[in-house]
C-alpha cells in the first residue's frame, strides 16, 4: 500500500520537475493564447518570462456519492434567487457527463489549475457505482482529473479496508474483479486522512496532505473528515481508528507544511453550513463577513491558523462561497458546491512568487450550476454504458409499482418517503418468526434519493436500490417506553442540538415536536402514542431498526442499549418485499399521507 502511494507521488514530481526544466522559451509558448501577456500586464514580469503573481484556479466539488448518471427528482434540481429577490427552481442540472465538460471547459486558457474535492466521493450511491463497490466513480474522477480529495464519512460505509483499496487498487476481495481481465487501478489521486489515524501508532490512514506543484508555483492541500465521522458509520469497519478534531488536525499540518516551505494551504474539509438560503447563489456574506451562515463550518473556520488560505468544504450538501474571519478576524474564503456534481466551484488564488504565498484579499470565489445543455463528456458517457450493460440485467427488474412520485424533501422533518420505508420495515419485521416489531424507526440520511415516477408506474431494482444502497441488515430489538422517549429527545439534543436529525416513524407511532422550545424539551413527552396509546415507561416494546441505528448511530445512543436482538434481512431486500406485495400495475402504491410528527414552530 505504502510503496503504491510512494510510486503515485514519485511520478507527480517527476512530471512537476519535468515541466520546471523547460527552458523559458517553451514555457511561455506553451501558455495559453495571451495567458502569458495579460499576467504580466497585470501583476508585472519578474525578469524570467512570467510575473510575479500568478493567478491559480482552484476547481472544486463534494458529496458527489458516486452519481453517475443524472440525479432525478429533487436531487437533480437547485434552487436560484432571481433578481427581483424571488427564488426558482432550475431543473435538469448534474451527471458526471456534464460535470466533466464544465470542468474542462473551466480550465481552458488556465496553465495553473487544480481541482480538489472534499469527500463523500463515493458510498451512499445509485447502483451504477454501489453495485461495483463504487469503482465506476472512482474510474470517472480520474477521468475527471481530480487532483486531490479529503476522505468524508461515507467513504469509510465499506470500512478502512475497503477505502485502501479504493485507494491503491486491486479486485474486490470477496467479488473479484468485475471484468474479466481487468484490475482495478485505484485512485490516481490522493484521497487525504489527516485526522484518520491508528489508535495504537497515531498515524493516519493514508496521506494526511498532498503539495501540487507547478514551474515552482506550490499549494499544499490538508485533508480532513469530520470528528463525529465514527457516530455516522458502522463501527465494525472502523475498528482500531480514531477520528480527530478538525481544527487541531488542520492547525498541526498547517506548520509541517510551513517548515517544508509550503505558505500557501487550502483545507479540504469534509463538514460544512447551514446558510440562511437554500439557493445556490445566495449572498452569505449579508450584511457581513460569514453573517448569512451557521453550523459546525463557522466555528472551525474561526479557529483554524490563519496560515490556512482557504477552506472548501462538505457533508451538508449546502451551497455557499462565504468569507468567514479567521482568528485574527481576516475574511477567509470558505465554499461547498451543493451535492451530486449539481454545482463545482471556481476560486482564483493569487499567488505571489516572492513570498510564496496567496494573496488572500484577491481570493475570489463562485458557484457554478452543471447545466445539461452541453455536450456530454465521450469517454465518460462510454464507461457509463459500460457499466450500465454490466448492471441491467440486476437494475432493470421489475420490483413494485408507484402512482406518484414519492418525495424526499430535505427541508421537512416527516418525509413522504421515510414514511414509506418506515412501514416497509414495520410489516418486514413483524411476523413473530421475523422479531415481532411494534414499531419502525429509520434515521433519515439512510434514504439517499426520491423514488421517481417515471413515463410509466414501473418501480425497478435500481431505483428501489438508489432510495436505499447501504444495504444495512434489519434488527428487531426490546426498548422501553422511557427508552423510546429518550431516543425522540436525542434527536434534538446531545450531538444533534445543532442539527436535529428526526427519525421517520411507522404509521401506528405518533408524536408532537414543539420546535419552539430547546433540546429535549421539543419532544412533547405526553404526546407520544403507539396505536393511539401513551406509552408505558416500563414497558418493553419490539422496535424494527436498520443496524445502524442499533449500533447507536447518527447520535442516538440509546438505541444501543436494545436488549434482545434478532436480526433479519437487508433494509432493501425488505423494501422491495414491501413495494412488491403492495403495488401492482392496476393498483399502484401512493405516497403515504404525513401527519405522524406534528411540528409545532
Amino acid at each position: 500500500m505504502a510503496a503504491t502511494r510512494k510510486k503515485k507521488r514519485t511520478a507527480r514530481r517527476i512530471l512537476a520537475v519535468g515541466a520546471g526544466l523547460a527552458t523559458v522559451g517553451a514555457l511561455v509558448a506553451a501558455l495559453p493564447a495571451g495567458a502569458s501577456q495579460d499576467t504580466e500586464a497585470r501583476h508585472g514580469s519578474n525578469g524570467k518570462g512570467w510575473g510575479r503573481m500568478v493567478d491559480v484556479q482552484l476547481l472544486s466539488f463534494n458529496d458527489l456519492h458516486g452519481n453517475l448518471e443524472p440525479p432525478t427528482g429533487s436531487s437533480g434540481r437547485l434552487t436560484r434567487i432571481k433578481e427581483d429577490g424571488t427564488t426558482e427552481l432550475v431543473p435538469n442540472v448534474g451527471g458526471a457527463e456534464y460535470l466533466a465538460t464544465h470542468l474542462r471547459q473551466a480550465r481552458e486558457g488556465h496553465r495553473y489549475s487544480i481541482t480538489a474535492a472534499a469527500g463523500d466521493m463515493i458510498g451512499a450511491s445509485p447502483l451504477l457505482s454501489g453495485l461495483f463497490h463504487d469503482e465506476p466513480t472512482i474510474e470517472a474522477l480520474n477521468k475527471l482529473k481530480l487532483d486531490v480529495s479529503s476522505v468524508g464519512n461515507h467513504e469509510f460505509d465499506e470500512g478502512a479496508r475497503e477505502l485502501s483499496r479504493i485507494q491503491n487498487g486491486g479486485c474486490h476481495p470477496t467479488e473479484g474483479c468485475f471484468e474479466e481481465g481487468k484490475r482495478f487501478k485505484g485512485a490516481k489521486f490522493p484521497y487525504l486522512t489527516a485526522n484518520v489515524t491508528d489508535e495504537k501508532s497515531g498515524k493516519p490512514l493514508l496521506d494526511p496532505y498532498f503539495v501540487w506543484e507547478r514551474d515552482g508555483v506550490k499549494i499544499g492541500f490538508i485533508g480532513v473528515t469530520l470528528e463525529g465521522t465514527a457516530n455516522i458509520v458502522s463501527a465494525e469497519g472502523i475498528k482500531g481508528l480514531k477520528f480527530g478534531d478538525e481544527v487541531e488536525t488542520i492547525n498541526k499540518y498547517a506548520k509541517v507544511l510551513e517548515r517544508k516551505g509550503v505558505k500557501s494551504i487550502v483545507a479540504l474539509l469534509h463538514e460544512g453550513g447551514l446558510p440562511a438560503s437554500g439557493a445556490y447563489n445566495y449572498d452569505c456574506d449579508t450584511p457581513g463577513a460569514g453573517a448569512g451562515i451557521s453550523g459546525p463550518i463557522v466555528d472551525i473556520a474561526k479557529n483554524v491558523t490563519p496560515q490556512v488560505d482557504a477552506l472548501v468544504t462538505g457533508h451538508t450538501h449546502q451551497a455557499y462561497a462565504c468569507s468567514i474571519p479567521d482568528p485574527s478576524g481576516k475574511p477567509r474564503t470558505v465554499t461547498s458546491a451543493a451535492s451530486f456534481g449539481r454545482l463545482y466551484t471556481d476560486t482564483t488564488l493569487t499567488y505571489d512568487r516572492r513570498t510564496k504565498d496567496i494573496v488572500r484579499t484577491a481570493v475570489s470565489s463562485a458557484n457554478h450550476v452543471v447545466t445539461r445543455d452541453v455536450e456530454p463528456a465521450g469517454d465518460i458517457s462510454t464507461l457509463i454504458k459500460r457499466w450500465s450493460a454490466l448492471a441491467a440485467p440486476i437494475a432493470n427488474r421489475p420490483v413494485g409499482h408507484i402512482a406518484e412520485s414519492i418525495e424526499n424533501p430535505l427541508d421537512v422533518y416527516e418525509k413522504p418517503l421515510g414514511n414509506l420505508i418506515a412501514d416497509a420495515q414495520l410489516a418486514g419485521m413483524a411476523p413473530a418468526d421475523k422479531g415481532g416489531a411494534q414499531l419502525a424507526l429509520m434515521n433519515p440520511g439512510g434514504v439517499r434519493a426520491p423514488l421517481t415516477k417515471g413515463a410509466d408506474s414501473v418501480v425497478t431494482y435500481g431505483q428501489a436500490y438508489t432510495v436505499q444502497p447501504f444495504t444495512n441488515m434489519m434488527t428487531v430489538v426490546d426498548l422501553t417506553g422511557a427508552q423510546l422517549v429518550t431516543a425522540l429527545q436525542q434527536q434534538v439534543s446531545g450531538a444533534n442540538l445543532a442539527s436535529p436529525k428526526i427519525l421517520q416513524v411507522s404509521k401506528n407511532f405518533a408524536y408532537t415536536l414543539d420546535m419552539t422550545k430547546t433540546g429535549a424539551d421539543r419532544i412533547v413527552v405526553d404526546s407520544v402514542r403507539l396505536n393511539g396509546a401513551p406509552l408505558d415507561p416500563s414497558k418493553s416494546y419490539r422496535v424494527a431498526m436498520n443496524e445502524f441505528l442499533t449500533g447507536g448511530g447518527d447520535g442516538f445512543p440509546v438505541l444501543a442499549t436494545g436488549a434482545n436482538k434478532l436480526v433479519g434481512a437487508s433494509d432493501l431486500d425488505v423494501f422491495i418485499a414491501y413495494l412488491t406485495a403492495n403495488s401492482s400495475a392496476a393498483e399502484p402504491l401512493r405516497a403515504p399521507a404525513t401527519g405522524r410528527i406534528t411540528v409545532v414552530k
